[in-house]
């Protein structure tokens, strides 16, 4: 295993969705529209990720740490553009997210939004939180990113070619990013209460936020009848390894909460620019880049 550091860039991709069906999963709802959630509750914190982050470049005293947060900003905005464009096609086969997308607007974009704070330690409190509540969500987002460039269960069954490769695109760009959320908060602060503090919000809000989008697309799907989602289904995925293993996630907390806690930990470096050197998305995006030269 390989976690040598490479230059962060945003690749352009872009992806066509007249193809792909609704189930992209065959046979298998639940799996689809639990994984479908990324489409509608990444865009709106992948843009709220990059305007926090705006806001820290300035006191960023490391060149390379800067470096690397510019190249995390170009990655996340690109990231949010490519799940946002997936949101028409799902309107079109008659299942419109807007009344989930509106509630996760608000958890972003109001919750969490700037506060009108005086200048000095409160202020600086209320920034160093959403740093350290980055790092604690890019910890999951690199956890799922190493899971769906190993889930080889979603070939067998016969998955979407163009989805899989917008989930491998991204999960692979999360691996490859996977230390930079965590340094800059160790960087600014690295207060260990405020790290576990932080995670325990992010572990809740992203498990409410999840189980509700998949229990939305589940109602709302219009070729079910009596939809529902589970936590029993998604322990069943998780088993099957069409979603990630619920004992996997389970494990994955003490690594974060340890004291000695690194990303490098969490997937391979070598692995995700393997994958991104062979994406259909990102080697288009770099034949673009080459013609434009």
């Amino acid at each position: 295993m390989s976690n040598k550091r490479v230059t962060l860039k945003a690749r352009q991709v872009s992806f066509a969705w007249d193809k792909t069906p609704l189930h992209w999963l065959p046979d298998d709802p639940f799996t689809t529209h639990t994984i479908n959630v990324l489409h509608l509750l990444l865009p709106a914190g992948e843009r709220w990720f990059v305007h926090v982050y705006k806001q820290v470049l300035p006191f960023i005293r490391d060149d390379r740490l800067r470096e690397d947060v510019i190249g995390f900003i170009g990655q996340e905005a690109m990231h949010a553009q490519a799940h946002d464009e997936v949101l028409p096609h799902l309107r079109e086969q008659g299942l419109d997210p807007t009344p989930y997308t509106a509630q996760v607007d608000w958890f972003f974009e109001k919750l969490l939004a700037d506060r009108t704070l005086p200048p000095g330690k409160a202020r600086q409190w209320w920034l160093m939180e959403r740093v350290a509540l980055i790092a604690a969500i890019e910890h999951y987002t690199a956890f799922l990113g190493n899971w769906v460039l190993n889930a080889e269960e979603l070939d067998r069954r016969g998955a979407d070619p163009m989805m899989l490769d917008l989930l491998r695109w991204h999960g692979a760009e999360e691996v490859e990013h996977r230390s930079v959320a965590f340094e800059l908060f160790m960087h600014l602060d690295g207060s260990y209460r405020r790290r576990a503090r932080t995670w325990a919000t992010a572990f809740a809000a992203l498990m409410f936020l999840w189980q509700r989008g998949a229990r939305f697309f589940m109602e709302n799907d219009p070729t079910l009848l009596d939809g529902k989602a589970s936590f029993k289904a998604f322990y069943q995925g998780g088993k099957k390894g069409v979603l990630p293993s619920t004992p996997d996630m389970l494990r994955s907390i003490p690594r974060y909460l340890s004291r000695d806690y690194h990303p490098e930990q969490e997937g391979d470096t070598d692995q995700a620019v393997a994958y991104l050197a062979s994406s259909p998305a990102a080697r288009a995006a770099e034949a673009r880049e080459g013609a434009a030269r």
